[in-house]
């Protein structure tokens, strides 16, 4: 007998999964992945200005209207609406609906890979793709990765790897949870090492000024002989500094001759040492110093990076975390280098670091272990 539903044979809607057809859940999830990419968009929007993403309701940035629920369908009320504020008719965003539609695709390409045999590791990882998502946008516009995503990460992703052990490969709980702990552990102690690895041996970038020239502490950059660096590409963490040895230091109501001098506004409170001499910076309106060279911080990696990174460990292991690492670099100084010959970015420009591993972390779940597995394993064959 040739049964069939909704006119089509039966076994079209075949695996079930979870008591539903196949077919049902794979529009469901893309419906899914639209709306939690809605509710990203608040995340990136409010998280990095620490407000909450629960209250108030959704409302437009410029007039402040709340936001009804028949405009804010995700994609169609921004197609619908032609991407302005019904209210004020104020510009919103594309970057709403790029958001919106990448979610969904991603939620929809994780479970055709995942869903009809692993639907619980499908569910994980569109949790850590939506968390991959937030972290991006945040990192790109404000060179953090907070915390609610990172630490956040590390603790939805130990559980889960009890509740999905095929994460890693494993066929029980225990089995999962102890690949997330050593994921965990790899993930924030590797980078964690590159990290003062890298300070020390590449955390300060020495400028030469072709003989004494005047820097000037403008209240919104560093003023070079070359030009000014605004102080948020400077001071990005409390232990940058800017060091040099002045032979000559003005302040507004004083002058020194032949100190050293060290500046950390990112500190709290900011700082100010001349010689053995510390001073409140805030309440210095005015420094300028000649010298012939000037140290200016440099660091690749943050700490937000370290939490990232052990996230990743939690959800998929230590070997992607290590995968992860060597291909983040890989991907960020080729991306790096075609924006600078761009010239969308220079070469002391800082660039946000999360992105790289997310896309890293993302090759690895969508080939990067298979990859692995067969270089790693070619000298026992």
């Amino acid at each position: 007998m040739n049964h069939r539903f909704l006119g089509l044979p039966f076994e079209w809607w075949y695996p079930v999964v979870w008591g539903i057809p196949y077919p049902i859940w794979t529009v469901t999830w893309t419906i899914l992945g639209l709306i939690v990419g809605s509710f990203l968009n608040v995340v990136i929007h409010r998280m990095p200005r620490e407000e909450s993403v629960v209250t108030p309701p959704s409302h437009c940035p410029h007039c402040n209207q709340r936001i009804p629920l028949k405009h804010n369908l995700p994609v169609i009320s921004w197609l619908w609406l032609r991407g302005r504020c019904r209210s004020c008719s104020a510009p919103i965003s594309p970057r709403y609906l790029g958001v919106e539609v990448l979610t969904g695709g991603i939620f929809l390409l994780t479970w055709l890979v995942f869903g009809a045999q692993q639907p619980e590791v499908a569910l994980a990882l569109s949790l850590l793709f939506a968390g991959f998502i937030a972290a991006t946008f945040i990192d790109v516009e404000h060179l953090i990765i907070p915390d609610e995503i990172t630490l956040g990460g590390v603790v939805v992703g130990f559980l889960l790897s009890a509740v999905a052990p095929g994460l890693h490969g494993a066929e029980t709980a225990a089995q999962g949870l102890k690949a997330s702990g050593l994921g965990i552990a790899v993930g924030g102690g590797v980078v964690y090492a590159v990290l003062r690895g890298g300070k020390l041996l590449f955390g300060r970038q020495r400028v030469g000024l072709e003989g004494t020239r005047r820097v000037v502490f403008h209240e919104s950059g560093l003023i070079l002989p070359s030009g000014e660096i605004p102080y948020w590409e400077l001071f990005y963490r409390p232990s940058d500094t800017v060091r040099c040895h002045g032979k000559r230091i003005e302040l507004s109501d004083r002058c020194f001759r032949d100190q050293s001098v060290e500046v950390r506004l990112a500190a709290t409170p900011a700082e100010l040492r001349i010689g053995n001499e510390s001073l409140a910076a805030e309440g210095e309106p005015y420094l300028a110093v000649e010298t012939d060279r000037i140290d200016l911080p440099r660091e690749a990696m943050g700490l937000g990076d370290v939490k990232f990174m052990a996230a990743i460990g939690a959800f998929l292991g230590w070997q992607a975390t290590v995968f992860s690492l060597f291909a983040s670099a890989v991907l960020g100084t080729a991306i790096a280098l075609v924006l600078i010959a761009l010239g969308r970015q220079q070469w002391s420009g800082r660039l946000g670091y999360g992105p790289y591993i997310a896309a890293a972390a993302m090759i690895w779940v969508f080939g990067g272990r298979q990859w692995w597995m067969e270089w790693f394993s070619w000298p026992l064959r």
